[in-house]
């Protein structure tokens, strides 16, 4: 099914999940971001739930994967335990769930919730979380998609198969255009259970036509290995930015996708979001726009993704002007003398 957004996209998933489960509790995980349409927003915590009164019945939450933030998280050797986090997370739906458990959904990156990774086996995990309650695993490829992350689509590095997949963004190349991808048994499920979704620009055959030459192309440059290759060269001058800044907490992600935490003491990890603005004011002066991804539960984080045609060249002319922005802001506490 071809949709106009992530949203529409995710929206239509979840609906898909609960049309062939017969059930309608759907599991996010806290810092997720799956759009603002009723489904969507129903199944995120951090984002766009306040001013508009009781959501989607039966919406449940996972505590999000922080390994640099979780209570979970040993400080004496810094080890981070997300496979007892994440049974205690299950533990608390099955004691809120009445029993009719459809689908979680989850980003493989949380970009919007501060740029973290899955942590490696985290998704097979999950996987067996949810066959042992018969609910089906959406995972949300938005942002991570087509390439991104060093690999088609992320949840190939992990080797996952999700019940259902959706699409955007790179998809469409700028244009509106998104996916829902399932099953050839789900999809004769959700015919048998007349499924009905639809919106004014279903499959589009115009969108339809860009994707389809987008897939193209990312195929025939070799835009996959590419992304993985620049983004070894993105995130080692990052690393390099953080020994150099002690107001970098923590470099994460993969591939075309970063995240940079800025705190103003690395000991107590205190969130640093007035100086990561700062620091991104300074930078976009100097020709650079650092997105910064901020909420009180983490530090001001800024999120790196640039496009997946970029050049190692220009990865290293932005690491210049980051480190240009750091070097002229006060409070970025360098480590290395005049």
């Amino acid at each position: 099914m071809f949709l106009s957004t992530g949203g529409e996209s995710n929206e239509a998933a979840i609906r898909l999940a609960k049309v062939c489960t017969g059930k309608f509790e759907v599991v996010g995980l806290g810092a997720s971001w799956h759009g603002v349409t009723a489904q969507a927003v129903g199944a995120q915590f951090h984002f766009g739930r306040s001013g508009h009164g009781p959501l989607m019945p039966g919406s449940l939450m996972l505590p999000a994967p922080n390994g640099y933030r979780s209570v979970f998280r040993n400080p004496d050797d810094g080890s981070y335990d997300w496979e007892a986090e994440l049974d205690y997370g299950w533990r608390m739906i099955d004691l809120q769930s009445c029993g009719s458990l459809a689908c979680c959904i989850v980003e493989c990156i949380q970009s919007s919730g501060g740029m973290h990774v899955l942590p490696p086996g985290y998704l097979k995990a999950l996987k067996r979380h949810c066959e042992r309650r018969g609910m089906l695993l959406i995972v949300d490829e938005a942002q991570t998609g087509v390439g991104r992350c060093g690999d088609f689509v992320a949840v190939n590095h992990e080797q996952v198969v999700p019940d259902i997949l959706t699409l955007s963004k790179t998809l469409g190349n700028g244009l509106p255009l998104s996916a829902v991808v399932t099953s050839e048994r789900l999809h004769r499920v959700s015919q048998e259970k007349r499924f009905f979704f639809y919106t004014t620009h279903l499959n589009d055959p115009l969108v339809a036509a860009v994707g389809d030459k987008v897939l193209e192309i990312v195929d025939r440059d070799g835009l996959v290995p590419h992304a993985r290759e620049v983004g070894r060269v993105l995130h080692r001058g990052l690393r390099a930015l953080m020994a150099r800044y002690g107001c970098i907490g923590e470099v994460r992600g993969r591939g075309l996708m970063a995240g940079v935490e800025i705190v103003t003491d690395r000991e107590s990890k205190t969130p640093g979001h007035d100086l990561a603005r700062r620091i991104g004011d300074r930078a976009f002066g100097h020709g650079l726009w650092a997105n910064l991804s901020s909420h009180p539960s983490f530090g001001g984080v800024f999120r790196i993704a640039p496009p997946i045609t970029v050049t190692a060249e220009q990865i290293e002319q932005g690491l210049e002007i980051l480190e240009r922005a750091f070097a002229e802001t006060e409070g970025s506490q360098p480590l290395y003398a005049d």
